[in-house]
């Protein structure tokens, strides 16, 4: 339990949208966005008490981080004008005063948001699987590998199969494989690693920081950066698209040895300290930024392509599938329903070119970020 992209992920649990904008209609968007997301975190924060799972799980909030003062001008500024359409709370933090927070003097400036929680992913949903109810049973380690829709819904596995009146389909950018959303999503390999805990004298060396959670203005050319609880420094960068989904081991020590660097040249203090663990986790996108959900067939409802925000858009997409399903009234299918639908792509090999071109073009205009 844990070891799949459900606890891969770099922990944050965010309540705003990365982009928004500027129009009447898009704010209403936004606003809509933030109701599913909160509506995702309080269910999740209601299990993890309830349950009592040991994840870390603290509201600390998180830093939107811009490297260079292009990018502070560029991002951060229009970003906190939005916060400020929206009505939501944050405050600047620059130059000296944010070193004094991360630990480092790579950024120049921070919108602090204060709604987002930050966990162990891993132990959350290692958590979130024991606490099921006993009328649930949770099978692991059982591809499937044919799917009938006929009666039901019949999944054949090595080890035997499953049926049932209806599906809910909840595996992301694997979809296309059962029939739906094809041509519609696009995968790509986020890569991160996470150092060994830093001793008392390292942790003093950076200031005897608290823990923190950090979004870059580009995500692109940028980082996102975790210190943890137990006084890890978690790097995630470098994302690629990557449509069979596998990521070799030689490429993967490639980007361990990238991410060392980074760190090294964010922590100069820290000249001792090593990446300890390098992992790969899968993200599902439209190109639209819409989610993959709702009734697909007679039988079948799904609540995939969460579009980078998986912790909070994921747990309310599955909720409200859940929901759907049975028939139950929830005014937030709507909400949910009203981000519409992934657009169809492309045909590969236009597609694959297309998007390492936009990559290429973002990570050259973005540059000031990295």
């Amino acid at each position: 339990m844990g070891e799949g992209a459900s606890g891969r992920n770099s922990g944050f649990a965010i309540d705003l949208p990365h982009n928004v904008g500027s129009s009447l209609e898009e704010l209403d968007g936004s606003h809509r966005f933030m109701r599913l997301a909160r509506a995702g975190i309080a269910h999740l924060q209601t299990q993890v008490e309830t349950h009592g799972i040991d994840c870390d799980w603290k509201r600390s909030g998180k830093y939107h981080a811009a490297a260079s003062q292009k990018g502070t001008r560029e991002v951060l500024e229009p970003f906190a004008k939005e916060m400020d359409a929206l009505g939501e709370p944050y405050h600047w933090v620059v130059k000296e005063d944010l070193a004094k927070k991360l630990g480092t003097a790579h950024f120049d400036a921070a919108v602090f948001t204060p709604g987002c929680i930050l966990m162990n992913p891993a132990a959350l949903t290692r958590g979130l699987a024991r606490a099921l109810p006993e009328n649930v049973t949770l099978y692991e380690h059982s591809p499937v590998t044919s799917v009938t829709y006929q009666n039901g819904v019949t999944l054949d596995t090595v080890a035997g199969q499953v049926y049932a009146p209806q599906m809910i389909l909840a595996v992301n950018g694997f979809a296309p494989h059962f029939g739906f959303f094809q041509q519609s999503l696009l995968t790509m390999a986020a890569h991160a690693s996470l150092t060994r805990p830093l001793t008392d004298a390292e942790h003093s060396a950076i200031g005897e920081i608290e823990d923190f959670g950090l979004t870059p203005a580009n995500a692109f050319a940028g980082i996102t950066m975790r210190y943890t609880q137990d006084r890890r420094v978690l790097i995630r960068q470098n994302i690629h698209f990557s449509p069979g989904m596998r990521v070799s081991d030689a490429h993967r020590e490639k980007r361990r040895r990238e991410h060392q660097r980074l760190f090294k040249a964010r922590f100069p203090a820290l000249p001792h300290v090593d990446i300890e663990h390098t992992w790969t986790g899968f993200i599902c996108l439209a190109n639209n930024g819409s989610p993959g959900f709702g009734r697909v067939s007679a039988t079948v409802h799904t609540a995939v392509c969460q579009n980078a925000v998986g912790v909070t858009k994921g747990t309310i997409g599955g909720l409200l599938a859940a929901d759907m399903a049975s028939g139950i009234d929830n005014d937030m299918i709507a909400d949910m329903e009203s981000l519409g639908q992934p657009d169809k792509l492309p045909p590969r090999p236009l597609l694959d070119m297309g998007v390492r071109a936009k990559f290429a073009w973002e990570l050259f205009k973005s540059r000031h970020e990295a």
